[in-house]
């Protein structure tokens, strides 16, 4: 099995623990101030866990250059944007709905690969992220009663949701783009340099906006600093291997990947919690399931 596949699959459920985290900081500061908990919190675990690196394998951080510099950053920002408009969409009462938009972001990252990377995937492979997509779009209308799926794709949350994905597969696109960049060094070393270099540039981005702007919610994520510390490290731990795995394939096929993120919640409802599930949200779950096993297929 190739490397790439059980790292994914880990940072996928990491990030389902983060933004589970961030749901709950979204009670005690605003989107602002989530969204900075992520970056902040966790660009002191970044930084240890390159120094782990260089302790233990590769003995030099790779030299950035012009290329990866503009490419860390503007990945980092697009970000940024990305994790702010998925924190705002807690404040809706179907927020459900904008979140599994975002998940279209594998068929925008494909397009983006393509764009920027140059890189192409496979019609099979391609075909295969747009059933996943199809099945993110059936959980998103599933329990919404007598609700239109036009009038749910639609919504002011789904195209919050939609924007979202956009950002999410642009900074992926571009995070790939800077860690290939790098001339020297595994791909351990190159993922973790490209990893603090973004997670820095946004803490000092955040934290000027803040200081400039909204000083009580610097204030708000203070006081808050036990939550949010959780919320940097296990983000950071997710954001490792998101990074890692991009650097060893293409983004469309690990972010087509990461959609498992939605089976292991709708398993936990069903398996732990013993909630019971719409056929829709069961339909979207077989069909995501299949579309990542074609996937696997076509990639290796």
């Amino acid at each position: 099995m190739p490397l790439w596949i059980p790292i994914t699959i880990a940072a996928a459920f990491l990030q389902n623990l983060r933004s589970g985290l961030q749901r709950q900081l979204k009670g005690r500061m605003g989107s602002t101030g989530a969204t900075f908990a992520r970056f902040g919190f966790g660009f002191p675990f970044a930084v240890l866990y390159l120094l782990a690196l260089l302790v233990v394998g590769d003995p030099s951080i790779p030299t950035p250059n012009a290329t990866f510099l503009v490419a860390v950053a503007v990945g980092g920002v697009a970000q940024i944007l990305a994790t702010f408009l998925l924190v705002y969409l807690f404040a809706f009462r179907n927020f459900m709905v904008g979140t599994a938009y975002s998940k279209t972001e594998p068929v925008q990252a494909a397009i983006f690969g393509l764009i920027l990377l140059g890189e192409t995937v496979t019609w099979l492979a391609f075909a295969a992220i747009l059933a996943g997509a199809f099945g993110v779009a059936l959980i998103s209308v599933a329990g919404r009663g007598n609700v239109r799926i036009g009038k749910a794709l639609f919504s002011r949350e789904a195209g919050i949701g939609v924007l979202s994905g956009a950002l999410f597969g642009i900074s992926a696109v571009c995070f790939r783009g800077a860690s290939l960049s790098l001339e020297d060094g595994g791909v351990l070393i190159r993922a973790a340099t490209t990893l603090v270099f973004a997670t820095g540039i946004q803490t000092l981005v955040m934290l000027a906006w803040m200081l400039l702007r909204d000083r009580a919610e610097l204030a708000a994520v203070a006081r808050a600093w036990r939550p949010a510390l959780l919320v940097g490290l296990v983000g950071v731990a997710g954001s490792a291997g998101w990074f890692t795995a991009m650097t060893l394939e293409k983004v469309a096929y690990v972010r087509a990947l990461g959609q498992i993120e939605l089976v292991f919640t709708f398993a936990s409802s069903v398996f732990w919690f013993r909630e019971k599930i719409a056929r829709l949200e069961l339909v979207g779950c077989l069909i995501i399931g299949a579309s990542i096993l074609t996937l696997l297929g076509a990639a290796t």
